[in-house]
């Protein structure tokens, strides 16, 4: 009897520690400390915090392991929103390890952390998630990396960055390198933000101005006009006039944004367009907006062409947020890819 109910409590044992803890599908806000984070201009972020969420159920070799990298000021439990809306990642198949970029308010950012806050840039994020994934998870490879704008930007530097961590990559409404006019609007935001800092405008008006001007590039004319009645303008205008958000704080805002002006994914290579496309072997997936005025389509179209990979374009009026309004053939594409 004895030995009968010591197996019994083995093989409990056994099922209740198969799964590791870390892969729980719990979707809670988690944290991990990666030490004395060094960034790209060899400054240090100490005890660096990495905020990240499960979803989804890791298989027995963990090679369904997805990372899904924030878009600009997005959050972990953001991208749960999105999965739970719209189920646009299957969790019954993949797992999901949704990671907080820096700069977003809950990993180490300069609205938490008692110092001067480093200068960032993409690849810092990107190194960051890739301490996280392997000295703390213990994942040596991974199926694939998603991100969406701020976030295909990760993606892409991921590709470049880890080529062989990864099985395939997913960039939506993606950047490889910005263009002059996408460097013209985001100057422009730092520019209006940092001097009306200095006149000491209050954070409130400082965030209605800088969203009402995101506003003018996000979406297309066309959309405005439709969606906008115009005898209903008043009321969109004051949509803008809103309580700052206190997790992605104007200071928050400005660490990412520069991280982004200041992203080339060819930088490792003498800007050199070509060869950091060579260093590209994962399964590439290019999600395009053709009427994106946030970041021009130009170059990810190049990089598709160059690497004849898969791409999608889509041609709505709904500029930078075209996958909202598309959203079940993105899914359907998405899936595809995944599981061919």
């Amino acid at each position: 009897m004895k030995n009968l109910l010591l197996t019994f409590l083995l093989i409990i044992c056994f099922f209740t520690n198969s799964q590791p803890q870390s892969f729980l599908n719990d979707e809670e806000q988690r944290y991990v400390l990666i030490g004395n984070f060094v960034t790209q201009n060899n400054d240090t972020i100490e005890n660096c915090k990495i905020g990240y969420r499960i979803f989804g159920k890791v298989n027995d070799d963990s090679s369904n392991v997805i990372l899904y990298c924030t878009w600009f000021g997005g959050t972990s439990e953001a991208i749960g929103r999105l999965i739970r809306k719209y189920h646009f990642i299957d969790t019954t198949k993949f797992l999901i390890i949704a990671v907080d970029a820096l700069g977003n308010g809950v990993s180490s950012s300069p609205s938490n952390y008692s110092k001067q806050f480093p200068s960032l840039t993409i690849k810092d994020m990107v190194n960051s998630q890739h301490t996280l994934l392997t000295r703390h998870l213990k994942l040596r490879k991974i199926f694939a990396v998603i991100g969406g704008s701020m976030g295909s930007m990760q993606a892409i530097q991921w590709a470049v960055s880890y080529p062989k961590f990864m099985k395939k990559v997913i960039a939506y409404v993606p950047s490889p390198k910005l263009s002059s006019y996408d460097l013209l609007w985001i100057n422009t935001q730092i520019k209006l933000i940092e001097s009306m800092q200095k006149y000491k405008s209050n954070e409130r008006d400082i965030k209605t101005l800088s969203d009402m001007m995101t506003a003018l590039i996000a979406r297309t004319p066309d959309y405005v006009n439709e969606n906008v009645p115009a005898e209903k303008f008043s009321e969109y205008l004051e949509s803008f006039n809103k309580e700052p958000d206190k997790i992605f704080t104007l200071e928050n805002y400005l660490s990412q944004i520069k991280a982004i002006s200041q992203f080339d994914f060819s930088s490792d290579f003498d800007f050199n367009f070509e060869k950091a496309a060579e260093q590209i072997t994962s399964k590439l997936f290019l999600i395009i907006s053709k009427r994106d005025m946030m970041v021009n389509p130009n170059s990810a179209i190049k990089l598709a062409e160059l690497k004849g990979c898969r791409k999608l374009i889509l041609e709505n009026n709904c500029g930078h947020l075209a996958v909202t309004c598309e959203i079940e053939k993105v899914r359907k594409e998405i899936s595809d890819f995944l599981n061919d």
